[in-house]
């Protein structure tokens, strides 16, 4: 096995949020490096992709701009031979990031071709590549791939095919199986309250986009393309439905979700332009209560905040914890905002992302640093190769470094350090995604 790494097309500086780590006061930023996903394709070819990986002391200085990657990990190399070798297909548009437990391994799901790769965080070098199966209308693709706490398995939002399914998993001794006997047909499916998984009105499109995993790994929480929300447990053979909900009670495009304060936190985003452009809604679900002889939309969820007002457009999207959780920082791509929630009484304050360093950041999702102090985030390019083009199109393709203040409930952004991939055709295609921060 052996690792690509090239300085592909950086060009200087990246923005970067950071989260809720812990540094050594001493030697701040020492024990941590952010992951940051280009989905462009390789240079010359209709696949791959990039990986730049960031050391955090540079990050945490106040003049982060000068930062330069440590390494770029190219997707057209290594891990392009492996997935081509154990599936006869390359990986295109690599799109979400998660590392495990313990961040000895890292995740990356493949939206355009269905891979997920495992990665040996400290090498780079890929070490497993897994296609997600064919699903609806023979379409595969994986959104995203998370990891259970324990890291017993990996679960996966095949979207377009509309399967819910999941990867076990050994990080230990690096073995990974997709499971097809765990596999939940969202579209074919049935709720145990005998209504259709999949129906008109209550929830007309079942591709799942991203599954949210609570603390005990025992509950996944998995938001649909169409509206509604299914809450599942993860462990059996198949998944078994625990929850259902209609798209009156949780609207759809989810993407952003995390555990704080004693709930699950879920949003929902805008889609097409034609049917649902402005969507920012978040919910917050209990941890329990969670029974297959629930009547439907119960337990229910609180609706912390709902604003889908069409002008300007809205669109919620990344969900980050600032400070060790109390306050939740919501990502708008479309107005350039964050929306940043007090889980203590859900009151809410906005902080505008726009500076002299980009009027529109179009910031994605984000993570945040050991000390909580920043938030880095990924900011999407001119030509966005996911999500809708209204709310995803942004001008400074690269990575944003927020510095939080106040306890995490406002900040600003501090620094940008920018990414390029410029095609044969002299056209920008950079267009930063997922966006993690490892402990090393």
């Amino acid at each position: 096995m052996f690792l690509t790494v090239l300085k592909r097309g950086w060009a200087g500086p990246v923005l970067f949020v950071l989260l809720g780590l812990t540094v050594a006061a001493s030697n701040p930023g020492s024990s941590f490096e952010v992951w940051l996903v280009d989905q462009s394709n390789s240079s010359g070819t209709n696949h791959g992709g990039a990986i730049y990986v960031y050391d955090g002391k540079p990050l945490n200085e106040d003049d982060a701009s000068s930062a330069t990657p440590s390494a770029v990990i190219d997707l057209g190399g290594a891990t392009t031979t492996l997935c081509f070798s154990a599936t006869a297909a390359n990986p295109a548009r690599p799109h979400m990031l998660a590392f495990n437990s313990t961040h000895s391994h890292a995740i990356l799901s493949f939206v355009a071709s269905g891979h997920v790769v495992i990665f040996d965080a400290a090498t780079r070098a890929p070490v497993s590549c897994i296609r997600t199966s064919a699903g609806a209308g023979g379409a595969r693709q994986a959104h995203a791939a998370f990891p259970a706490p324990d890291d017993s398995y990996i679960l996966v939002a095949n979207q377009n095919g509309k399967l819910l399914e999941r990867i076990d998993a050994n990080f230990g001794a690096n073995t990974f199986a997709l499971n097809g006997a765990a596999t939940l047909n969202l579209a074919t499916c049935t709720t145990p309250n005998g209504i259709p998984c999949e129906i008109p009105v209550l929830r007309p499109n079942n591709s799942p986009i991203c599954p949210v995993i609570d603390s005990t790994g025992s509950n996944a929480f998995i938001t649909l393309a169409g509206g509604g929300l299914f809450v599942v447990d993860p462990t059996t053979e198949p998944m078994s439905i625990l929850a259902e909900y209609d798209n009156a009670t949780v609207h759809g495009n989810g993407c952003g979700g995390l555990e704080a304060n004693g709930s699950i936190y879920i949003n929902s985003g805008a889609g097409a332009l034609a049917t649902n452009p402005s969507e920012f809604d978040i919910y917050a679900f209990p941890l329990s209560g969670y029974d297959a002889s629930n009547p439907v939309n119960s337990p229910a969820p609180v609706v912390v905040f709902s604003d889908d007002a069409s002008a300007p457009e809205r669109d919620s999207h990344g969900m980050v914890s600032a400070k060790h959780g109390r306050y939740l920082w919501v990502l708008d791509r479309a107005r350039n905002v964050a929306e940043v929630f007090d889980t203590n009484n859900n009151r809410v304050n906005t902080v505008d992302l726009t500076s002299s360093l980009s009027s529109d950041p179009t910031a994605d999702l984000g993570d945040s640093s050991p000390s909580g102090n920043l938030i880095f985030v990924s900011l999407r390019g001119p030509n966005p190769l996911t999500g809708s083009p209204h709310a995803a199109t942004g001008t400074t393709p690269g990575l944003g470094i927020i510095k939080v203040h106040g306890a995490g409930k406002t900040g600003v952004m501090k620094d940008l350090i920018p990414i390029t991939n410029v095609d044969g055709g002299g056209v920008e295609r950079a267009d930063a995604h997922g966006v993690r921060v490892r402990l090393k």
